[in-house]
């Protein structure tokens, strides 16, 4: 191993950890106390019931673990966005599980609350996964309720998926395990089956304080929309749970009753760990931005047997394709090429851009794989599209709408790992979070923007410093210099993939050697849904 392997095996050993210890630290929800206050009510935390439910938590993903990380600071902040979603196995069967964390403001509903349990629902969608709701919230966080209530992609979006889901034949299963209010009661009931667990769970349009001052009516919650009331009652929920673990248990004895689902057929043999050493990705990923590496290291420590069929290998080399396998499941693969290459005209093109031969190659490549039934999996490191006069005489724009139509055109499922930068127009080419990816992750060395920190904060910084000039500031070298720094920060800090993640601009930030857990997983779940229409690419300039 050479000295520059070490050095980025030690920089990404280092982010790995400190993902590790963010994770450590979201997972403890609102904080030990609220925790311990939760147990007091017997009552387990949503994570702890996820563990329970799940045939084996080591065999799930988690989505959305950062999002809310460093927002609503000024509201306590919300960690993972008050609620945990995983997707794993129950009673043997593939599905998704939402659970309100109520350690977190009593698991009211933030915007980004809102926007991961919609992005929930989504991957329920389109994979035609079963989703179990485990519900403990006190509903719509009101400070904020102009952020989370009336628009189209808000609150009342989820029960409109509730009904489409059950119009799909997409099995939903709902456990009221604690608060369930006002509009937050109807997504339990639009379930397909609704439980309620004694003493801790309660479903109201509205409580026992705003039922005495809106009517007059003097009566305690329990009677009002407790276990007892609604199982014996009004008839709302199907069964009553003891305590957590008894509705835990229920939903494994329904879920093992489910029978199968018709499948989309994508090719699945026996997995076959790569022969080259997978943990190598950390020392082949380089530290620095500027220096080189070829994907083609990257892909054999990521494909069954490290077997990589190359589509035209000698052909637009920026962007690698071919055909390989991940744990068992056919994929094509659509990878930027950091290294500096040259052509045979004997031209030179640097590395991880897009230029017009890699992106008609891209495009031809994922038509091959709508054709054939492959699912697409993108691998990441793009700085964008090659600029100047000879690209645009070259007809670069042409070239870059054909590969964005048949990124967003295609049929088969697609997936997408930022390995390293995803700047600009080369993220939306390469199948970013626009273009519907049904899982989206980044590893810790990953950068989401624009353009890159150093170029964007030169440029902002000459307008800002101009400015400074015309209202007759005077701004001399060391000015200019703080001036590009305090720019560069705050770009930067924006650029981290954790920040992405806080927004659900991409699902996970995940250790590179989970990619092939991810990408087996969301392929297994994307079987689920047979392909209902044929690839297109519509009108394209040719």
């Amino acid at each position: 191993m050479n000295m520059k392997f070490n050095k980025n095996e030690d920089h990404n050993k280092l982010l790995v950890s400190s993902l590790n210890h963010k994770l450590k630290r979201v997972k403890l929800g609102g904080g030990e106390k609220r925790i311990e206050k939760h147990h007091a009510k017997g009552k387990m935390t949503a994570r702890e019931r996820i563990d329970f439910l799940l045939d084996d938590n080591l065999k799930a993903i988690e989505i959305g673990a950062f999002a809310g990380e460093g927002m609503y600071e000024e509201h306590g902040g919300c960690p993972s966005g008050g609620v945990v979603v995983k997707i794993g196995y129950v009673s043997g069967k593939q599905c998704i599980v939402v659970a309100n964390d109520a350690t977190v403001k009593a698991g009211a509903w933030f915007p980004i609350t809102g926007k991961k349990n919609l992005r929930a629902q989504e991957i329920a969608i389109e994979n035609r996964l079963p989703i179990i709701y485990l519900v403990d919230s006190a509903g719509v966080y009101l400070p904020m309720q102009d952020e989370i209530f009336p628009d189209k992609e808000h609150f009342g979006r989820i029960f409109r998926n509730n009904a489409v889901m059950s119009s799909m034949g997409i099995t939903q299963i709902a456990a009221v395990m604690g608060s369930c209010v006002a509009g937050g009661a109807y997504l339990p009931i639009m379930s397909d089956e609704a439980l309620i667990v004694e003493k801790t769970g309660s479903i109201f349009l509205a409580g026992s304080y705003l039922v005495k001052a809106a009517i007059g009516e003097s009566v305690d919650n329990e009677t009002l929309g407790g276990a007892t009331t609604h199982s014996e009652i009004s008839g709302v929920t199907d069964y009553k749970a003891k305590d957590d673990k008894d509705a835990l248990s229920k939903i494994q004895n329904i879920m093992d009753k489910m029978g199968d689902f018709d499948k989309a057929g994508f090719s699945h043999k026996k997995a076959v760990a790569p022969k080259e050493k997978q943990e190598d990705i950390y020392g082949i990923l380089p530290k620095k931005r500027s220096d080189q590496y070829d994907v083609r290291e990257i892909i054999s420590r990521l494909v069954d047997g490290s077997e990589f069929e190359e589509y035209k290998e000698g052909y637009g080399q920026t962007i690698i394709t071919g055909y390989a396998r991940i744990d068992g499941w056919a994929v094509g693969i659509v990878a930027n090429q950091r290294k500096i290459v040259k052509t045979k005209k004997g031209e030179m093109q640097f590395g991880g851009v897009i230029y017009s031969d890699s992106a008609d190659k891209a495009t031809r490549f994922i038509a091959n794989c709508n054709q054939k039934k492959i699912p697409l999996v993108f691998l990441q490191d793009v700085t964008g599209f090659m600029v100047g006069s000879k690209s645009e005489h070259g007809g670069i724009i042409k070239d870059g709408a054909k590969m964005v139509s048949a990124v967003s055109n295609s049929v088969v499922p697609k997936f997408t790992i930022i390995m390293g930068n995803s700047y600009g127009a080369g993220n939306y080419a390469m199948c970013g979070k626009a273009y519907d990816p049904r899982l989206i992750a980044a590893w810790p060395s990953a950068e989401l923007a624009v353009m890159g920190g150093t170029q964007a904060a030169k440029v902002l910084a000459q307008i800002e410093t101009a400015a400074m000039e015309k209202k007759g500031e005077k701004v001399d070298e060391e000015k200019e210099k703080e001036v590009f720094e305090a720019i560069k920060s705050r770009y930067d800090e924006q650029t981290s993939p954790y920040y992405a993640a806080a927004r659900l601009w991409t699902d996970a930030v995940i250790d590179p050697l989970d990619t092939r857990k991810w990408i087996s997983m969301g392929i297994e779940a994307a079987n689920h849904a047979p392909i209902e229409k044929d690839f297109n690419l519509g009108v394209i300039q040719t």
